[in-house]
């Protein structure tokens, strides 16, 4: 069974043309020309369950753009996007119980806090049973190599260290749902 079923995605960014100058500030505000950035391009793909994957690419290449659409913060111009059976812009909440992302701007650790606090809040925030929890936590120490400062407020680890969940997310996808 598919999990993700991504078919001839494009994603389109409008954006209005601005001229230079005080009479271009005018022109612009009369003026309705517009450029389009093309983010995503007919992307076709198919994950199954159980399925490991990485999304690669340079700069610009549209995985955020993707992973958004995937999420439902954005809407594709054109194709079609299921879920779980789902369009995940009209089921965004439904999406939100079983699919985790974490941008990578925004650190999810909290600065005062020991790393196992912070993810002891995300449990009680999203809602995770304990057992899925703790094996989730164990697999992440694990495979992270994690657990020689699991234990130490984040302000006390270097930068490479505070990096790992924005830099690897290491998500196990079922029709159960997250875990």
């Amino acid at each position: 069974m598919n999990i993700i079923d991504v078919q001839d995605v494009t994603k389109l960014f409008r954006q209005y043309r601005r001229f230079p100058g005080i009479t271009g500030a005018f022109r612009s505000l009369v003026t309705r020309e517009y450029t389009e950035q093309k983010a995503v391009d007919k992307l076709s793909f198919h994950i199954r369950e159980g399925e490991a994957v990485g999304y690669l690419g340079p700069n610009g290449a549209g995985k955020s753009t993707m992973i958004k659409m995937l999420t439902g913060i954005l809407v594709p111009t054109s194709g079609d996007i299921r879920v779980m059976g789902n369009i995940p812009y009209k089921s965004r909440k439904h999406n939100a119980q079983h699919i985790g992302v974490v941008f990578g701007q925004r650190s999810q650790l909290w600065w005062d806090l020991p790393v196992i606090d912070s993810f002891d809040l995300h449990k009680y925030i999203y809602k995770l049973p304990d057992r899925r929890f703790q094996e989730n936590l164990e697999f992440c120490v694990e495979l992270l190599g994690i657990g020689d400062f699991i234990q130490k407020p984040v302000r006390q680890l270097s930068l490479g260290q505070r990096l790992f969940p924005r830099i690897l997310g290491v998500f196990r996808y079922s029709s159960a749902g997250f875990s």
